[in-house]
């Protein structure tokens, strides 16, 4: 698949060894250490359109700091302030046209610590006992001093898939969507269940189709909180379509020349149909197939 996938790629080296390593970490917080600036969970931006690092000296006493990695040689973290609250809403449409501004390394990185920040703003408390957990490890975990219990951030397994018959594809819309935007099904992968059931399951219940041939193509981070999208193609014998309306508010079969049309009409699309934002992994699919 060709393209860059939005939230994956960012250059950060993760340094695992470092942060099992109180004492190198520590050494990494000096003047030379850098601190993504945020406003709440979204990020502080420069008029140069890049994000904006300050100095540990910028963070609240009170904050927690993680250790995101190491960036030419310096560490960089960023502050989990005490009175910050998680948010899992839908992606703000204000914080969108922010995040469009950024390069793709900004973009990355950005996403990797949304995530980090808001899980630590969600987990304060052991999920075992309800004690108060303290962040260690540099911030890749949280263990409560009261009963030895481990948490580790979550990433929830979301996938994501065109299906296909005779040479259309099935998309779907929820009501959230603007008008005329139609994106690719996608659900969470449940408990016991491999990709392959998760895809089969999602697209008969969305749309009253049974799939076969299954296949991978590409996946995406997506901070919003935090999950993995696992973009797969999938094929049907029957298109006749059963919408669950609590699942998507519509769904449509579309042409390769439908398709192109909205995708040559860029951002405003055709009078049916927005193509997929290119921030988004459905973008990426629906391009991989048209073009291969």
């Amino acid at each position: 698949m060709s393209g860059t996938i939005a939230f994956a790629g960012a250059q950060l080296d993760r340094a695992d060894a470092i942060r099992n390593d109180p004492e190198q970490l520590s050494g990494l917080m000096d003047w030379r250490a850098r601190l993504l600036k945020l406003d709440g969970l979204s990020p502080a931006i420069t008029p140069d359109n890049t994000l904006e690092w300050g100095t540990l000296a910028d963070a609240d006493p009170a904050s927690e700091l993680i250790f995101l990695g190491l960036l030419g040689g310096k560490g960089c973290f960023a502050e989990v302030h005490p009175k910050l609250a998680g948010n899992a809403a839908p992606l703000d449409p204000v914080l969108w046209r922010a995040l469009t501004s950024l390069e793709h390394e900004d973009l990355a990185i950005y996403g990797a610590a949304r995530s980090l920040v808001d899980w630590h703003a969600r987990h304060r408390f052991c999920a075992r006992c309800g004690q108060p957990t303290a962040l260690t490890k540099g911030g890749w975990q949280r263990r409560c001093a009261s009963c030895g219990a481990e948490h580790f951030p979550r990433t929830d397994p979301v996938t994501i898939m065109l299906v296909e018959h005779e040479d259309r594809v099935l998309l779907g819309r929820q009501p959230r969507f603007p008008p005329r935007m139609f994106s690719a099904l996608a659900g969470f992968v449940e408990p016991g269940e491999s990709i392959e059931e998760a895809v089969a399951r999602e697209v008969f219940e969305e749309a009253g189709v049974r799939v076969r041939e299954v296949r991978y193509i590409a996946s995406q981070p997506w901070p919003f909180p935090s999950q993995l999208m696992i973009g797969c193609t999938c094929v049907t014998d029957d298109p006749t379509l059963t919408i669950d309306a609590n699942e998507i508010e519509e769904a449509r079969w579309f042409t390769r020349d439908e398709l192109n049309a909205a995708r040559a009409a860029g951002i405003e699309g055709t009078a049916d149909l927005l193509f997929p934002r290119s921030f988004a992994i459905a973008h990426h699919l629906v391009t991989w197939w048209l073009d291969r």
